[in-house]
């Protein structure tokens, strides 16, 4: 497994590079959130979403969630927002709430288990924004944990639970943790919590009233 430091908030794009290059491989790499640890893997190779559950030992019925660089990257890769999806992005990203977008075609399907929505978040981590901006695209960011195991904002957590099994990992320390982020799906008018989380479901309703 290749184990790349980086500064959480001054991160070098040159350090990210290997692993950028085993993403676009097929790889998967442990990176770091605003809360825990997840695993990246191109959102568009079956494969490798597919090796996502294998490193997690989970069943591949459930749905993998994205995080992107930015909202220009997710408009650019996911299409455009609702109304109410882009008022809650310009409030609260970067930050820990998930929207639910309509699934486009290029996505894997096992990133949605077939399903017609995929979650997607730019977190508030200037590291792992800058490993998607480098990828030039959204990638995949499910909790870095074998399943039934607690998710862990430590990555030398992450190395012994899951090291054998991964291709990279980016270390940036130790992270906040926390509560998971809130989910809300914009795709339904209005919008509908899907999972409370990080990001107080009042907050949101106050900002769509807005």
């Amino acid at each position: 497994m290749l184990r790349v430091t980086a500064d959480p908030a001054r991160p070098d794009q040159a350090d990210l590079s290997p692993l950028v290059a085993l993403l676009r491989r097929g790889g998967v790499v442990a990176i770091p959130t605003d809360t825990l640890y997840g695993l990246a893997a191109d959102p568009c190779s079956p494969a490798a979403v597919r090796q996502i559950f294998t490193v997690k030992r989970r069943p591949a019925e459930r749905a993998v969630p994205l995080i992107a660089s930015s909202l220009a990257q997710v408009r650019a890769s996911l299409g455009d927002l609702s109304d109410d999806g882009a008022r809650l992005a310009a409030r609260f990203w970067p930050g820990p709430l998930t929207l639910l977008l309509p699934t486009p075609q290029h996505l894997a399907p096992e990133v949605t288990g077939d399903g017609p929505t995929v979650g997607v978040r730019v977190p508030a981590h200037a590291a792992v924004c800058a490993l998607a901006e480098a990828f030039g695209a959204p990638i995949t960011a499910t909790s870095a944990n074998i399943s039934g195991e607690a998710p862990t904002a430590d990555p030398d957590e992450v190395a012994r639970q899951l090291g054998d099994a991964l291709d990279g990992l980016l270390d940036a320390g130790v992270l906040a943790g926390g509560l998971p982020s809130t989910i809300v799906d914009v795709t339904s008018r209005p919008a509908r919590l899907v999972r409370a989380g990080a990001v107080p479901w009042e907050e949101i309703e106050a900002c769509l009233r807005a």
